[in-house]
């Protein structure tokens, strides 16, 4: 290969070109595609990734520049992985070079080697004989060190980064340590007995015996909350270990939240050194130890979110997506791309199955099922044998808004509490109120960045915007009239909270959302409170929906129902559904028979009425029947462009231009535009949001259309202070 070969580079900027490089007299032997490299670019040095070579272009050999480096003699991203990420670029509208950078982990980007680096010094810590012969209740006033100490003796001997992984601090090591109950062993870590797997009910087994390991199908795992889906993920990997012993399993998970407890469930039936993790709560090198070992195929299940499904896997084997639903799966900012429709494209390019579970599956999902482009699995009934929650609704239209919660759900509360059970208060809805008026003449307090209201939080007090994250201080007269009798409106989390504290004086009250967890550990030690059974009152939000077994918890509360019902979004009742769903499904997983009311000022409505008699199947089918009617998804494909800028009329006149100039194809294309139009939040953060709408029956049609429209306003010039993006299959319509 001579020296004028050219190098063909993919570089993360918003431009949608490769770049070609030369050699150089320093570098002997050409990059493999797929390898990163130091270039120069426009006076500054980037790491872009080798896309192949070319001996000819548009550009005199003596015009290009010189490669500065190769950092990698293999492929960092092999050429399976180049070709997904070409095609989701491609799709979801997105340069090439970023989305390559977004598949890779932060430490490679910056052009660390890919390596494993891990301390030679950590070794396992055990029990010592003062701590084997502890019993479980021997540290009542310190939970935290009572359960690394019982995992210790459950799990046998662990390294710190792994024990840091499934939710214990360095506190609870220390003074475990401390105390003389614990020590690190001077031996590596011997593999742990491993759990058995549990007998599966007729349902569950008819559902894994019809996976087939060998083939690419896409199955769709229905089941109701507690039917077990995730004992089948597990005996499904088992079997592919069987078949394969070099086998690897990827299974991807909605939220970092979830993924703790999910890694110590497959750690506690494969063994720690199979598994590894991959999310944003862990530090840059321990994402990176991970993404190395599922590399070179030393760990065998990785279990991440999102950007996990852009892993290399030298022997992959099987693709699981739990909760398949959960819209965090889709990313909302820069490359746009879906993890759980990327799973189905990745499974059918290596030819393995793919497993998508839930027990309220997306409509786009069950649509698929339906038509029978997906296998069908359903799991109707809860693994425990024990019957599904009681559901009931309770008028919520006479509750003060100081309360927030019945009478009938304050009864319901107490007869729980009085037998020794747990209860959660759901509310999706964070801070103390989310409003402050005055009480004269009836003004709201607006954040001055955005058309919001500024919600009001007691802990630290201040009123704080969630759309902008402006914070300022709570106000004592109102701006516009000077009066003094401010009423915060509304109910949040923490006004729920101290609303029960002030009911239940006597009983512990545990609020878990995005405030009460911000510190490190905050989270899994409010957890702990919950799983040591005693009575207690749960008041969350969404973060505590799904995924989490609590085998105390009897009554599930739910406030505020309405808010789906009445939602801009035509996501909105799915979203509802789904989410009540997932929140009633909490109550009642274990011996004791579950009760779950809903608070709603519309009682009759259809939907709600199918919600409470417990056929989610018969109100998803409603909700196809709606969407089918509409001509909504599934039963037709959208994009969003977007615009803002800090002048409305810049970003209205911005998409007036891209809708004028796609008036001429849409005709023969088959798509329809509605817009432009402001954004449901038409101001946020200063800058003024807009959008136009493309709707179309062919997907094709909805690529075409979008490609044509991003070279065109390539030939732009906007103004400067104008950002703009396309969003294919949006999941948020604002």
């Amino acid at each position: 290969m001579s020296k004028h070969t050219r190098i063909q580079v993919a570089l993360p900027v918003p431009l949608r070109e490769t770049f070609d490089y030369l050699l150089g007299d320093e570098i002997s032997q050409p990059p493999p595609t797929g390898a990163r490299v130091r270039v120069p670019f426009a006076g500054r040095e980037l790491i872009g990734v080798v896309l192949g070579h070319s001996d000819d272009g548009n550009l005199e050999p003596g015009k290009l520049k010189s490669l500065q480096a190769v950092l990698d003699r293999s492929p960092v991203i092999p050429s399976e992985l180049i070709s997904l990420i070409r095609w989701s670029a491609n799709y979801y509208q997105c340069p090439l070079g970023e989305a390559l950078q977004a598949a890779l982990p932060t430490l490679l980007r910056q052009g660390d080697m890919p390596t494993y680096k891990a301390d030679s010094s950590i070794l396992p810590w055990q029990l010592t004989p003062e701590g084997q012969g502890l019993p479980d209740t021997a540290l009542p006033r310190a939970p935290r060190q009572a359960e690394l100490l019982k995992y210790l003796r459950d799990y046998g001997p662990q390294t710190w980064p792994h024990l840091k992984e499934v939710g214990f601090n360095r506190d609870a090591l220390k003074k475990l340590h401390q105390r003389g109950l614990i020590e690190q062993s001077q031996s590596p870590k011997q593999a742990p007995s491993r759990e058995q797997a549990l007998a599966l009910n007729p349902e569950q087994q008819v559902a894994l015996d019809a996976i087939t390991l060998d083939q690419f199908q896409t199955y769709l795992l229905e089941g109701t909350t507690g039917s077990g889906k995730t004992e089948i993920y597990l005996q499904a990997i088992s079997r592919l270990f069987t078949r394969d012993s070099r086998a690897q399993a990827l299974i991807l998970v909605p939220e970092i939240g979830l993924a703790p407890q999910t890694i110590q469930r497959f750690q506690r039936r494969f063994g720690s050194a199979k598994v590894v993790a991959l999310h944003s709560g862990l530090s840059d090198r321990e994402r990176l130890n991970a993404w190395v070992r599922a590399c070179d195929a030393s760990a065998q299940i990785i279990i991440g979110t999102r950007s996990a499904i852009f892993t290399p896997l030298p022997h992959a084997g099987l693709i699981i997506v739990d909760e398949e639903h959960d819209a965090s799966f889709k990313q909302q900012e820069g490359f746009r791309y879906c993890a759980r429709d990327l799973a189905c494209l990745r499974g059918k390019t290596l030819n393995i199955p793919v497993i998508l579970g839930s027990a309220t599956p997306a409509l786009e999902t069950l649509h698929n099922a339906l038509r029978d482009r997906f296998t069908h699995l359903q799991l109707t009934r809860r693994a425990s044998n024990h019957p599904p929650p009681r559901i009931q609704l309770v008028d919520s239209s006479d509750i003060s808004a100081q309360q927030g919660l019945s009478e009938q759900s304050l009864s319901a509360i107490n007869h729980h509490l009085k037998a020794g059970n747990q209860v959660l208060v759901f509310l999706n809805r964070r801070g103390y109120a989310p409003t402050l008026q005055c009480h004269d003449c009836g003004n709201q307090i607006l954040c001055r960045h955005c058309d919001a209201r500024l919600t009001l939080h007691h802990q630290p007090r201040h009123l704080h915007c969630h759309h902008c994250d402006w914070q300022q201080p709570v106000l004592s007269h109102c701006p516009i009239c000077n009066s003094h009798r401010l009423v915060a409106l509304g109910q949040g989390t923490e006004r729920s909270e101290e609303f029960l504290t002030q009911y239940f004086p006597d009983t512990d009250i545990i609020r878990i959302d995005r405030d009460s967890t911000r510190t490190k550990n905050a989270l899994s030690d409010k957890l702990e409170r919950v799983h040591q059974g005693a009575p207690c009152i749960l008041v969350g939000t969404q973060m505590i929906a799904k995924g989490h077994h609590f085998r105390n918890l009897t009554l599930a509360v739910i406030l505020d129902v309405d808010s789906g019902l009445l939602s801009a979004d035509f996501r909105g009742p799915e979203r509802m559904g789904q989410l009540i769903t997932q929140v009633a499904g909490r109550a009642g997983r274990e011996q004791k028979p579950g009760e779950v009311i809903l608070q709603s000022r519309n009682q009759n409505h259809p939907l709600l009425q199918l919600l409470v008699s417990g056929d989610y199947q018969a109100f998803s089918r409603a909700l196809l029947t709606e969407r089918e009617v509409t001509r909504m998804p599934p039963f037709s494909h959208l994009a969003l462009i977007r615009a803002d800028a800090p002048v409305a009329d810049t970003a209205a006149q911005f998409l007036q231009v891209v809708r004028h100039f796609a008036d001429a194809y849409t005709a023969n294309l088959g798509a329809e535009l509605l817009g432009p139009m402001p954004a449901l939040m038409e101001k946020r953060g200063n800058r003024y949001r807009f959008l136009m709408q493309v709707k179309s029956d062919s997907r094709a049609a909805i690529n075409q259309l979008c490609q044509l429209l991003v070279e065109y306003i390539g030939t732009l010039k906007t103004h400067r202070a104008l950002r703009w993006s396309i969003d294919v299959d949006p999941q948020e319509m604002n």
